[in-house]
Formats: structure tokens, sequence, C-alpha cells
């Protein structure tokens, strides 16, 4: 009888819709590449779901899992332990199991970082960030924390921004402002990074903020945290007005190193994890 175990690591992604969420493609590849028997199960969670789903992690016996829109900041009630970035930010996407123990860590913003730093670096930067999600408050804190010299936080419910806003001027030295967004939003001169950290965009390649268009060579870089399609539409009206991009793909990688990292103590290919991504993205073309 053969010693080979039958029995893969479980992992995967938490969210709903998670059907246009490329990470499983990515992860299995990157997981193929180090010679490691796991999987990753993209699972559509409804909020009201979420407790179920957890547990049934929990008792599966998972190494954890990711979450992402809408459950970032809703999964913290049901974890036992929090990393110190992830109490910082107030949002988990990347939980670990050990012993039955649930632990909170959050790669959103180290993710977004590594991504943008292969353009530029964030110190001294003037950087504004649209929306006030999960998203968007673990990228503000990896910016502050990075030496960003002002960053502006714009959502249509100006309470969300305000609290990001204090959470910086809390824990950084960055000068930090909240803006509400409403109608077209304009994008202030002198921007070096615009970022959209919402969900619009996510699945539909003609969805875009509502940004008025003519101002965004305002900015220098325009960034877009979304991973497909990888040249959203505001990446491709910002391109237009002579702006430098940077899509969501090198900060969707970036997340699931540090996420393998975290969950199963290793170390995946970037290489493999790109191609997979371009190659998934050509064929769709």
């Amino acid at each position: 009888m053969t010693d080979r175990s039958f029995r893969s690591t479980l992992t995967g992604s938490f969210s709903t819709p998670c059907a246009k969420n490329p990470t499983v493609a990515m992860m299995e590849a990157g997981y193929a590449k180090a010679g490691i028997d796991a999987r990753y199960i993209n699972c559509d969670v409804k909020p009201e779901n979420l407790a179920a789903a957890i547990a049934g992690a929990k008792a599966m016996e998972w190494a954890g899992f990711n979450c992402s829109i809408p459950h970032k900041i809703a999964v913290i009630d049901h974890l036992d332990n929090l990393a110190e970035s992830a109490k910082i930010i107030g949002a988990v996407n990347c939980v670990q199991i050990r012993d039955g123990k649930l632990t909170g860590n959050n790669t959103d913003g180290k993710g977004f970082l590594a991504s943008l730093r292969k353009v530029t670096e964030p110190k001294g930067k003037t950087i504004v960030i649209l929306g006030a999600g999960g998203a968007a408050r673990a990228i503000a804190v990896e910016l502050a924390l990075a030496g960003a010299a002002r960053i502006t936080i714009a959502n249509r419910s100006p309470d969300k921004a305000q609290a990001i806003a204090r959470l910086l001027t809390e824990n950084s030295k960055v000068e930090a402002h909240a803006m509400t967004w409403e109608g077209e939003f304009v994008v202030p001169e002198g921007t070096d990074v615009l970022i959209n950290a919402t969900s619009i965009g996510l699945g539909d390649a003609e969805a875009i903020p509502a940004v008025k268009i003519s101002s965004l060579g305002h900015a220098a870089i325009v960034a877009d945290v979304i991973p497909n399609p990888p040249m959203t539409k505001l990446l491709r009206e910002a391109k237009a007005q002579g702006c430098q991009t940077l899509d969501g793909l090198g900060m969707l990688v970036n997340q699931g190193i540090i996420g393998a990292e975290l969950v199963l103590g290793a170390k995946l290919s970037p290489d493999v994890m790109e191609k997979t991504l371009a190659t998934l993205f050509r064929a769709q073309d």
C-alpha cells in the first residue's frame, strides 16, 4: 500500500460576488510550482452566512482563508486574535487557522505598497484615495507609515472617511484629510497618486467611479485595486490623459505571496503567479 497522502491542505477565499476574482488561478499555480499539495477554493459567501462559512473552514481544518468584499470588517467578530497591523487598520483580509484558533492579518496595504514601489516611492507624496472601506483603510495606513506627506480620503459617507483620517493622524505623522464625495469627484491639482480603492470596475470593463475625466491629468499616477479586468476604464481614461497607471494585478500577486507565508509558511514564485494572470487575461481579450 502506498504511503502517499490523498488529503490536500485547504485554503480559499470568502467574498460576494466572487466569480470574477482570479486569485484561485494565481494561488494554485503558485502552490504547484512550489510543490505544495494545497487547494484554493473560491467561495461565494453572503454576509448572513459568514459565521457558518468560518465555522465550516475551522471544522474542516483549513489552514486559512482570505476575506474580500464585503467581509473584511465583519470577520473580526469571529476571530480569536488580531495581528498588530490588522488592529491598527481595523480590517482583515487574511486569516490563519492554527490549533483551532483564528488570527486575522491584513495584507491589502502591504501588497499595494510593494506594487506602488515598483513605480514610485511614497515618501513625501500627496495621495488621494477613493473609497473608505477595508482596502482603503489598509492602503492609507501603510502609505502613511511609509512616509506619505498628505493623504486625502474621499467617500460618499463622510463619517467613514473621517474615521480613516483620524486613524492616520493617531498612528503616523501624515497630514490626513477627509472629503465628501459628491457628484463627479474632481482630482485636486498636485496629486502625486490617485487610488481607486472602491469595488467599482470589478468584472465590468465599462464601469468607472464618478470622477471628472478631465481632472485625471492632475494626478501623476493613477492606481486601481481592481485586478479583473486589469486595465479598468478608470486606468484607460487616465492613460489617455497622460497619467502613469498602475493596475491591481501587482497588488494581488504581492498579497498572495504574503498570505502564503502567513498561512502555509511557504514562499511562492511571483513569476509564475504573474505569468498565470497574464495568460488568463490574454485569453479573455
